[in-house]
């Protein structure tokens, strides 16, 4: 026996499986004696494991569904908000309100590139893209928050020139109401973004959530400065457009945080803890060794290598991997897929990886 076992997990019909066990056994590790046991565990080893198209993909895609249900309705709302505040464009001549229905048709079209994304997450792994499309929602990512950059660019350079050239305003009252529906549309659409998106697991629909509170922001400058205008001051629009910047750059910050740390495969160290408690409580491992996380869009993939007596069989050995490997998909939330490695604990003084010292 060398000891050493890898056990993947793969819940997709894009990748094999090189195992298997249903949902209701147990693993003896010793006291199963004679032919019998020996039969039942050889035939355990090599049935085909129950996860290869079960619940963690049908969770996954049903994932990219609410996703694309969220953009679809989100991208309604923004176009019927924009609808309105056009028509009061037309009628009060406001620059401000202009720009601010145009901010928003762009945050409406942000829903386009995460459509793709999750429409391209959906399609089985192939030999050359042998994890999936996932990554897509990165992309989409990126591209979300150079729009909110943008956002914020076109935002402080249209405060500034209001600054220094300040413009009367037509129909004041009507301007506020096209704020505060351009507000309370792009408030509903951020809640609805990011509640789903963090429930799925996808940082890209919560960056276009933040996108949309970012619109929220610069609608409600349109509501303050309608009020200075009504008051006399028209400069309050322009100093008011500027501090929404200042709050777009710190939503922008965020946004950015949550994309590079996905790009740079960062999990929350609590699922790390989380794991290796699992893995700790399953019989027949000993010591938990590394465990690594990472996100592929929205579903969440782990290598993890577990120690466990070298006086075990390959057989037993593979039973306690099965185990392992289980207990995570069931247990670690928005777990897709886990390769278990197993490595034998002992005897004292032994390196079993000695041949590798030197590729390391």
């Amino acid at each position: 026996m060398t000891g050493q076992h890898d056990s993947s997990a793969s819940a997709g019909p894009e990748h094999g499986h090189g195992h298997g066990h249903g949902h209701g056994h147990g693993h003896e590790l010793e006291g199963k004696r004679g032919i019998k046991g020996l039969v039942s565990k050889v035939g355990h080893a090599l049935a085909p494991h129950s996860h290869d198209s079960a619940d963690k993909t049908d969770a996954a895609l049903e994932g990219s569904s609410r996703g694309l249900r969220v953009l679809a309705v989100s991208f309604g709302v923004l176009l019927v908000t924009a609808a309105v505040q056009a028509v009061i464009v037309v009628m009060s001549g406001s620059v401000a309100l202009l720009g601010d229905t145009l901010h928003n048709v762009a945050d409406a079209l942000t829903a386009v590139p995460l459509a793709i994304a999750f429409s391209l997450g959906r399609r089985a792994a192939t030999r050359r893209f042998t994890y999936g499309y996932g990554r897509a929602e990165d992309l989409a990512g990126i591209a979300i928050v150079l729009i909110i950059a943008a956002s914020a660019g076109l935002a402080g350079y249209e405060a500034i020139t209001r600054l220094f050239d300040p413009r009367d305003m037509r129909a004041v009252g009507w301007v506020a109401a096209a704020a505060v529906v351009g507000f309370l549309g792009n408030e509903w659409v951020a809640r609805y973004r990011i509640g789903v998106g963090r429930q799925i697991g996808s940082a890209a629909l919560v960056a276009d959530g933040l996108h949309a509170r970012t619109d929220g922001f610069t609608s409600l400058a349109v509501l303050i400065g309608a009020g200075g205008a009504a008051l006399g001051f028209p400069l309050a629009d322009p100093i008011v457009g500027l501090l929404i910047t200042v709050a777009i750059c710190f939503v922008l910050r965020d946004a950015a945080r949550e994309i590079y740390h996905r790009l740079m495969d960062a999990v929350d160290p609590a699922l790390v803890d989380e794991a290796e408690a699992i893995l700790g409580g399953v019989e027949g491992v000993e010591r938990v060794g590394s465990v690594r996380l990472r996100w592929i869009g929205h579903a969440l993939h782990a290598e993890v290598d577990i120690l466990v007596s070298h006086h075990l069989s390959l057989v037993d050995a593979h039973a306690v991997a099965v185990a392992a490997e289980h207990r995570l998909i069931h247990d670690l939330p928005k777990l897709r897929a886990a390769t278990v490695h197993t490595d034998p604990h002992g005897p004292a003084g032994a390196d079993h990886h000695a041949p590798l010292t030197s590729h390391r």
